[in-house]
């Protein structure tokens, strides 16, 4: 068949046969079903032959790209250069089909897909998954469904958002294994799939050669090489347009599954049909041309084409020339020295970066040949070729990948990828879209190389290392510049430049990445280890990257211009170097590869040497530079530590010589010391990022591949040179040796005097960490990751995800210690305790937190680790903190403690050597010198020096050498130098040695010289000499006369004795380089001279002597074995363990007493003379000024406390007064102003100006009010069942059944049928959108508050509020408002005034009322507070929107005013009330009232309301109290609508009306007459809803119960007797005649008891109740009662006085007993029936519904979320907008609705707003509350501002995962939850978030 194919398609034949011309679909399809009949006869020929013709027709690519080459015309006339694209792919479909339909075909190949993979391909931004536990290969992924289809129960895994794209992995075991796989990919489905008939793809070997060949064509023809200046993107992009169909159409046919991709890899892998079909042969002119592009392509790309006459017809010119590189990556190969290429010359202009020098590679031809010829043999090559000349366009990459899961293509395809490499680099090179290019790359890479087999394979077979090392190495080629480190005119090391572009924008990484992952395969690895050609050039590539990046300390100006290089130094060394390290690490774990390792180590030398040669190092590094990057040392390092480690290797046999060692440790120790430098602040003139560097070297992800190698580089050093050498190299390096001499006075000639106590400390500190750190030297991976987690946990408390950040892991994935592997979490279980997430009353919220256990800082806490990972130096700083509160709290130490000293694990053998460091007499030398200056106050000394000091001390006693103080005698010779000083170089000895003198250089100015009489003691007495210089040691020689040599003379003289020069040069070297310096400012230092001090200490009497110093009390010390003689034997002592310097002085006395019987002769000796040795008398008049200094100190420090203590506490008191904002529930009460009884006048004080005094009418003083629309109790619902969030298409939330829908509905029914006016006085609005008004309680004068808001407006700060808004923060309590309500002036409680109870009776009051409300309101004169009250009401009317304030028909009228006025105070009331939680049982005076602020508002709102006078014709309070005669005068006009029947009015907005209709301050008992007077009409209300929700046979026995009582004395208070007169009276009118079938629903099942009845009743009145109770609360100031919940309505009725006094509660309590009729019962409620009689006649239905009001609502809530959080995100992630139907980029929903958003999505935005800011407004008044489905947070939008609030989602260690950058499975978090509730629901977001931003609108 293939053979019958290939022959088909072999030259252009003429056709034989006529093919009709297109016609309709219908013709296409009978040619095609004719063809395929015809190609399956046995002898096809004549068939093939006709196929032939037809697709020479339909696919020529001359035609339509002629439309894309001429571009815009063409594309607009005529059918346009789609159309026959369009028709060829018809054809296409119709030939592949065989004549049947093409969805049928489909179907029918899709039947024979053997998917036993999945091989999904997905592009960036896809959610996708990784399991650990699942996967072999770390970039395993999946897709979500199968993901989900799979069982993952208890894995380690995450969600992740896919940043290049990928390909799910399931059912591919060679990268997971098979227990993941889901449900559809576990079953090996090759078995029982049916062979796939030979008839149903045959056309398709047929066409598809050719339609492949065609795409490639029009790639040929639309690519034009860019010109030189134009990048020609935009031409790529058009080509790539027009192409879409085509590749689209190939990307469906991958999809059928694996019977058609078998045919696709068939073809795009056959290298007969590529020759046949592009050779360019025959007549074909357009075959010609294209194949002359396609060469011109080649060439151009710096690729020649190998020539081949015979196959290819057409000569090239230049094949057969020399390989001509137009890159310039390097000449070729007979022009190597050519000058650089044009390329290279544009790229070096515009960066100035001085000369560059082209470096010569060694290579020979093979590399040329990898990075020059490229030769395609199948359509899969030239494919590739032209997708990697577009630069990856995602549609080609995703075909190529959906083709993956063909194993036969697969390896095909990554042959091809291998070949092409070196040609992608370039282009990536090239590329102005570097980034995403990479990201492609990699997309395709990562699906290759994660295979092992595959990568084993393509290293065999295709070079694979020798490719990518060689391509990386020509990569970075083209960016090197000179090294400027130490020699900077003859340096022949060449590095990269870190600011090219190549190195800044990371474009290498892809390669890198590759490079890394096939390093992770053994197979790959082990061929890479053996190679010794490709480990050569691998060093070579390592050390391009050998001191990049170097920094020159500047010394006299400030840089000018900071460069941020440095991270891409950084990253550079981490990926390009370390990481392949690791991966190279991982694989040499065992004995069997110590060869590895030996190969590693000779090429790494091999490459330090040949460095060192280049820059010309000899022994001294250029002062004032440092790099930072040393990658060649760090792989030295880490091989040697393995070997020693894991490969039981001889360590000697892999270390150099004593000269290289000394070479090797200069450069770490040069870190070390600017480390020092920079954090003393002298590289201050560099900018900030030297400090960026500084700290990035010890960062957790880089610590582990920089300094922690560096350090074990300088422990290898250290133990195999000689200990004197290495310390006295140290102190040089650190610049500190002048210090140290016993002279109080000195010259530092290479460090100004401010620097040097920080520099020492350095020193120290570096020695203490060299000698203590065991990472490499012997302890396990376990026991490294709990000392790294312990040093963490110290710092501070970590969540769980930091603690995984900071551990620095191997950076290879593979390697053994992962993180949240199993050793991880056991470790954190046993180091840590878990703090659930809790919340502080000021609102923040906490992560779930690790804290060390209390075991943990009593042994564990290791100063010297926590210093060492510190990146921020106050990090060491809260360590010690917390050390400290430990050891208060557990009672172990109640001062301030030092560091604990640390017991080491023990050393591994190979490394003993490093423990001679502490004993040698250097360190001696200077540990004793530091003591004694300690002792003597000299200066620059600290507390933290002395502690190092002990430090260093106390190791050297716990590693004593073994004892060979005989040995060190008879050494003799040149060496023994130090011994003037000390005998030995044991520490233990040479402890107790006494030096009695020492010389030493000191100015002529010292004090030394002022008192010495000993000056002329002669040099024989001397014990030692010493000049200041450096601490220089006496060498007697033959003349007797004392030379002075230095320790740096010293540590050259072995150097030179160690490199063998001739004695001459050495004696040129001793001279110290830094004389000349000395002399060279003339004045500057005072002329030296030499003094005699008489010392007689030894470190042990200096011991004493401080003990007795720091404990301020003579004879502090006593030995404690005199006591105990046990204590010597007992290993560890506990009382030693925790304390501070004395303590660590009794430890080390006791440790050295313990090791030697001398060293205790001598302490108690010394002790025994019960006064000190008499020092000189300058010693004790130093030390007694010490000693006042150190206690006027104290006492300082003790003032200073006190003083901080009392202000703390001022500061607490006030914070929990003024700042307790949080929840309405715990608030410490706080009065506006005192309220003592006899007062009459409130006195309020200005938090402003400080003045107290009463609010007046010119200078009125105000409350700080925030004024905030609010819909909180719209939301409340009839149901007690939680709304839950929807989370499948089918669950919805419709809002019927709101509080605020219920509400409108009713007023639209009112404005039907009754008069407009009217129906805007019987209901509230502000149930949407209602003002609602709350204060701190602080007050001030309105003057002052204008002139503070006048600062603040010229305050240029940025505030998180809107002054032009009228928004400011309280100035006392720092709240947010925006007004401020002006105080009544007159009594704060009005109570006292009018509480004289009267005995008027009833219907005086009542008269007296109508009286007051008929006066009409005349608005006071124009006063300041007059003015402010208006202002304040326009403030309150600007707060809510428009629409929620115009309810009328007519816009505009009074009686709109009228009802949001009122309305205003019924919102206040009703929210007091949720926050109260919906009833008033807890009584007492809630806090919510003693910080309310309705007093003041109630009168602004009177003062406004009393404006309105309503017609006394209408005022209801009429219609209450009076029997109206005319009846029929209200009928009479039909055509006017009627008013509102008074049964339909809300009472309780009834209630406020009448109240503030009134002249303010009201007087008790009126407000008790009308709350008395309304309640008989919300009771009559009650009867009438009752009956009708009872049936009819329920009505008829209650109006014949009550029937009968009707003449008893109390039938107006018996509820029998008034429901059945209410049901008498109603039944006139056509209420319940409706009654009817549908009637029958309503009727409850069980009967109604009287006690049901009452119920309800209760029910309907207690709402109005308690709203009154409040009001009453308010007014006057009277406490609520508290009570249960059963007796609320009895007990608030008697606080109302509604129950008589006298009434006695023996009996059952009845509602009606607190009715007090105004007039005669029956006959009021005759007249209130009737006004509904003559509606219900003609509307029976609404009337029915008006009766029945609902008013028990629930407390409202936010929707009930699900517990999992990816519940709500599958499905809303992917859910589609409905306003623009596509998937917004960031959704959100909102939690008071459940509405579906975008945020800041553009497509929905309305009038500049964007949808989530619209939507506030609209559900919320301006307040909304949204989840962001992608990041897991809850964003306030409130007003004009918005902020983010947190997550109430946890992991499953209580930690937020913002953006699920973390990916692990999230929580609800219960309280966190109710908290957001409670904010909304108390209006506190204003108050408790603090980080607001403004919005803009564009949320």
């Amino acid at each position: 068949m293939a053979a019958a194919a290939a022959a088909a398609v072999g030259g252009p034949q003429p056709s034989q046969s006529e093919v009709p011309e297109q016609g309709p679909a219908l013709d296409k399809a009978a040619t095609a079903a004719h063809l395929k009949a015809a190609l399956s006869r046995p002898d096809n020929r004549a068939g093939a032959e006709e196929l032939q013709a037809l697709l020479e027709r339909v696919l020529n690519a001359e035609r339509p790209l002629a439309g894309a080459a001429g571009g815009e015309e063409a594309a607009g006339g005529g059918g346009g250069p789609g159309a026959a694209e369009e028709d060829a792919l018809e054809w296409c479909k119709c030939l592949l089909a065989g004549g049947g339909g093409y969805d049928e075909f489909c179907a029918a190949v899709r039947a024979y897909d053997p998917a036993a993979l999945c091989g999904l391909v997905w592009t960036a931004n896809f959610v996708a998954y990784r399991c650990r536990t699942c996967g072999i290969s770390p970039c395993m992924s999946l897709c979500a469904e199968c993901f989900h289809q799979g069982d993952h129960t208890g894995h380690d895994f995450n969600m992740f958002r896919s940043q290049a794209g990928g390909a799910c992995d399931c059912g591919d075991s060679n990268v997971m294994r098979e227990s993941g796989f889901c449900r559809r990919h576990q079953i090996k489905s090759s078995s029982n799939i049916p062979c796939v008939p030979k008839d149903l793809l045959m056309m398709s070997e047929f066409v598809l050669p050719r339609f492949i060949f065609c795409l490639i064509q029009y790639l040929r023809e639309g690519y034009n090489e860019p010109a030189a200046d134009v990048p020609s993107e935009k031409d790529l992009n058009k080509v790539l347009q027009l192409l879409e169909p085509q590749i689209s159409f190939l990307e469906d046919l991958t999809k059928m599954g694996g019977a058609m991709r078998s045919v696709l890899t068939q073809v795009l892998t056959n290298q007969q049909n590529y020759k046949d079909l592009t050779s360019g042969l025959g007549e074909n002119a357009c075959a010609k041309k294209s194949h002359e592009k396609y060469l011109v392509a080649l060439k151009s790309s710096g690729l020649t084409y190998p020539e081949d006459k015979l196959v290819y017809g057409v000569q090239e010119p230049s094949a057969g020339a020399s390989a001509l590189l137009v890159q310039g990556l390097a000449g070729a190969p007979g022009a190597l020295g050519q000058a650089e290429s044009s390329d290279e010359e544009d790229q070096d202009g515009g960066q100035g970066l001085g000369k560059r020098k082209r470096v010569k590679l060694s290579s020979g031809t093979k590399d040329q040949s990898i990075m020059d010829v490229l030769k395609h043999k199948s359509f899969l090559e030239e494919l590739l070729f032209w997708t990697i000349k577009y630069e990856f366009p995602q549609k080609m990459v995703t075909f190529l990948l959906n083709m993956l899961p063909d194993q036969e293509y697969k390896v095909a395809f990554t042959k091809t990828f291998v070949q092409h490499y070196a040609f992608i680099m370039k282009t990536l090179k090239k590329s102005h879209e570097s980034d995403t290019m990479s990201n492609r790359i990699v997309h395709i890479s990562v699906q290759l190389f994660s295979n092992e087999e595959l990568a084993r394979q393509v290293t065999e077979e295709c070079q694979l290392l020798d490719i990518m090392v060689t391509v990386l190495l020509y990569m970075m080629e083209s960016c090197l510049i000179k090294s400027e480190l130490q020699d900077e005119e003859n340096s022949l090391h060449v590095v990269v430049n870190c600011g090219e572009a190549l190195l800044k924008n990371n474009t290498y990484w892809p390669l890198v990445s590759d490079f890394i992952n096939i390093l992770s395969h053994q197979s790959v690895a082990k061929r890479f280890l053996e190679d010794h050609g490709l480990l050569v050039t691998w060093m070579n590539f390592v050390s391009f990257f050998q001191g990049m990046n170097l920094n020159k300390r500047e010394l006299n100006e400030h840089v000018e211009f900071e460069s941020q290089t440095y991270y891409a130094a950084f990253a550079a060394e981490l990926e390009a170097c370390a990481q392949p390290m690791w991966g190279l690490l991982s694989h040499c774990k065992v004995r069997e590869t110590q060869e590895y390792t030996r190969n590693v180590v000779r090429y790494c030398l091999e490459a330090l040497q040949d460095w060192f040669d280049a820059i010309n190092f000899v022994d001294e590094p250029a002062p004032n530079q440092v790099t930072f990057h040393l990658p060649l040392h760090r792989y030295y390092a880490m091989f040697l530590s393995k070997a020693v480690k894991c490969q039981e290797l001889d360590l000697d046999s892999l270390l150099p010589d004593q000269e290289m060692l000394m070479k090797l440790m200069i450069h770490p120790l040069q870190i070390q010391a600017s480390l020092a430098e920079i954090h003393s602040n002298m590289w201050v003139r560099n900018g900030l990022q030297i400090k960026g560097q500084a700290m990035t070297y010890v960062q957790s992800h880089f610590c582990n591949s920089m300094i922690d190698p560096d350090i074990y580089l300088l422990q290898v050093c250290a133990s195999r040179l000689d200990p004197d050498y290495f310390i006295s190299s140290v102190f040089e390096r650190f610049k500190v040796v002048d210090l140290l001499t016993m002279a109080s006075q000195h010259h530092n000639t290479v460090l100004d005097v401010e620097h040097e106590r920080s520099m020492l400390e350095g020193a120290l500190t570096f020695l203490v960490i060299l000698l203590s750190l065991r990472l490499h030297l012997g302890m396990s991976d376990d026991e490294i990751l709990r000392a790294e987690m312990v040093a963490q946990l110290c710092m501070n408390d970590r969540t769980h995800s930091s603690l995984l950040d900071l551990i620095p892991e191997n950076p290879n994935p593979k390697s053994g210690i992962i993180p949240g592997s199993y050793s991880f979490e056991s470790v954190l279980s046993a180091v840590a305790d878990f703090k659930a997430p809790v919340f502080e009353p000021g609102g923040s919220m906490q992560q779930g937190m690790y804290t060390p256990k209390a075991e943990v800082w009593g042994q564990e806490f290791d100063p010297v680790m926590v210093i060492l990972r510190t990146v921020y130096r106050r990090d060491v700083q809260s360590a010690m903190d917390r050390y400290t509160a430990f050891l208060k709290q557990s009672g172990k130490f109640p001062g301030n403690p030092w560091p604990p000293y640390k017991k080491r694990a023990s050393l591994h053998p190979s490394y003993k050597g490093l423990m001679r460091l502490l004993h040698c007499k250097t360190l001696h030398i200077v540990l004793f010198t530091l003591l004694y200056k300690i002792l003597m106050d000299h200066q620059n000394l600290s507390e933290h020096v002395l502690c190092m000091v002990l430090y260093l001390i106390e190791l050297g006693l716990e590693n004593s050498a073994e004892d060979d103080s005989e040995e060190e005698v008879s050494m003799g010779g040149p060496e023994r130098c130090h011994d003037s000083w000390f005998p030995g170089s044991n520490l233990i000895s040479n402890m107790r040695h006494f030096i009695n003198y020492v010389r030493v250089r000191v100015p002529v100015t010292a004090p030394e010289l002022k008192r010495d009489s000993l000056a002329g003691t002669s040099s024989d007495d001397l014990g030692s000499l010493q000049n200041s210089r450096r601490p220089k040691v006496l060498q007697r020689e033959n003349s007797g006369t004392a030379q002075v040599f230095s320790l740096v003379a010293e540590r050259r003289k072995k150097f030179q004795e160690i490199i063998n020069r001739s004695s001459s040069e050495a004696n040129q070297v001793i001279r110290p380089p830094y004389t000349p310096k000395k002399w060279s400012a003339p004045g500057s230092a005072p002329p030296l001279t030499t003094a005699i001090l008489e010392i007689k200490e030894s470190i042990l009497s200096l011991l004493i002597k401080l003990h007795h110093k720091l404990s301020g009390k003579q004879n502090s010390y006593y030995p404690p074995w005199l006591d105990d003689i046990e204590v010597l034997i007992q290993p560890e002592i506990p009382k030693y363990n925790h304390g501070d310097g004395i303590t660590a002085v009794e430890r080390i006395l006791l440790k050295s007493a313990m090791q030697s019987r001398m060293n205790k002769r001598i302490i108690e000796e010394i002790c025994r003379k019960v006064t000190p040795p008499v020092p000189p008398k300058k010693i004790t008049a130093a030390e007694k000024k010490t000693l006042d200094k150190e206690e006027r100190r104290q006492k300082a420090r003790e003032r200073q406390q006190k003083l901080l203590a009392e202000f703390a506490s001022r500061q607490k008191s006030f914070m929990e007064t003024a700042m307790d904002v949080d929840s309405p529930e715990n608030e410490i009460p706080m009065e506006i102003a005192a309220a003592e009884p006899q007062v009459s006048e409130a006195v309020y004080d200005c938090v402003i100006c400080g003045q107290s005094g009463p609010s007046s009418e010119d200078r009125p003083a105000g409350l700080v009010v925030l004024l905030q629309a609010s819909s909180v109790l719209g939301q409340c619902r009839d149901n007690a069942e939680p709304k839950k969030l929807p989370i499948t298409e089918e669950e919805q939330i419709y809002p019927w059944d709101t509080c605020a829908a219920v509400h409108d509905v009713r007023l639209s029914l009112l404005q039907r049928y009754f008069k407009d006016s009217s129906c805007l006085l019987a209901v509230s609005i502000g149930w949407e959108g209602g003002v609602y008004v709350q204060t701190c309680g602080h007050t001030l004068h309105i003057d002052c508050h204008k002139s503070y808001m006048e600062s603040l407006r010229n305050d240029q700060v940025l505030q998180g509020f809107s002054v032009d808004k009228g928004e400011f923060t309280c100035p006392l309590c720092r709240q947010f408002a925006n007004s401020v309500l002006p105080c009544y002036p007159g009594s704060n409680v009005e109570s006292n005034l009018w509480q004289r109870s009267s005995n008027k009776s009833t219907q005086d009051l009542i008269k007296e009322v109508e009286e007051l409300q008929g006066r009409p309101g005349a608005f006071p004169s124009e006063t300041n507070l007059s003015k402010e009250m208006e202002s304040v009401m326009k403030d309150i009317k600007n707060t809510t929107q428009k629409k929620y304030r115009d309810y009328s028909k007519t816009p505009g009228s009074p009686d709109n005013d009228f009802l949001f006025m009122y309305s205003v105070a019924r919102t206040n009331l009703e929210l007091e009330l949720i926050h109260r939680g919906g009833s008033l049982c807890s009584g007492g005076a809630s806090t919510a009232g003693k910080r309310s602020c309705l007093n003041q508002l109630f009168h602004v709102l009177a003062l406004h309301m009393r404006l309105y006078t309503i017609d006394s014709e209408y005022n209801p309070w009429k219609k209450l109290t009076q029997l109206v005669e005319d009846m029929n005068s209200q009928l009479g006009n039909e055509e006017q609508q009627p008013e509102v029947p008074i049964l339909y009015h809300d009472v309780t907005s009834l209630l406020l009306i009448q109240i503030l209709m009134m002249p303010q301050p009201l007087r008790k008992e009126h407000f008790s007459c009308i709350v008395k007077v309304l309640f008989t009409l919300l009771y009559t209300q009650a009867l009438a809803a009752l009956s009708v929700k009872g049936s009819e046979e329920d009505r008829s026995a209650w109006k014949h119960a009550g029937a009968l009582r009707k003449n008893t004395c109390d039938a107006e208070k018996s509820c029998e007797v008034l429901l059945s007169f209410v049901i008498g009276e109603l039944s006139k009118g056509k209420l319940y005649c409706e009654e009817g079938a549908q009637e029958c629903a309503v009727v409850s099942p069980t009967a109604w008891s009287p006690e049901s009845m009452e119920k309800y009743i209760q029910a309907f009145c207690l709402p109005f109740l308690r709203i009154s109770s409040l009001l009453q609360h308010h007014l006057f100031g009277e406490d609520l009662p508290s009570c249960q919940e059963e007796e609320e309505f009895s007990v608030l009725a008697s606080c109302l006085g509604l129950l008589p006094a006298f009434y006695q509660t023996d009996h059952p309590f009845l509602s009606a007993s607190c009715l007090d009729w105004p007039v005669t019962a029956l006959d009021i409620i005759t007249q209130w029936c009737s006004e509904i009689r003559s509606f219900t006649e003609r509307h029976a239905e609404q009337g029915k519904a008006l009766l029945i009001q609902e008013s028990r609502w629930k407390l409202p809530h936010l929707l009930q979320l699900p517990e999992n959080y990816n519940t709500i995100f599958q499905y809303y992630h992917r859910k589609t907008c409905s306003v623009c139907t596509k998937v917004p980029k960031d959704p959100a929903v909102c939690l008071v609705c459940g509405t579906f958003v975008c945020l800041k999505g553009l497509c929905c935005k309305q009038q500049s707003y964007c949808e989530c800011v619209l939507h506030s407004q609209n559900c919320g008044a301006g307040t909304g509350i949204f989840l962001l489905i992608n990041a897991s947070v809850i964003i306030i939008i409130r007003g004009h501002r918005f902020c983010l609030w947190g997550s109430v989602y946890l992991d499953a260690h209580g930690e937020e995962d913002r953006d699920l950058r973390r990916g692990k499975p999230l929580y609800i978090c219960e309280e966190r939850y109710r908290v957001l509730e409670q904010q909304w629901i108390s209006h506190t977001f204003d108050h408790i978030n603090k980080r607001w931003g403004p919005h803009y609108n564009g949320l």
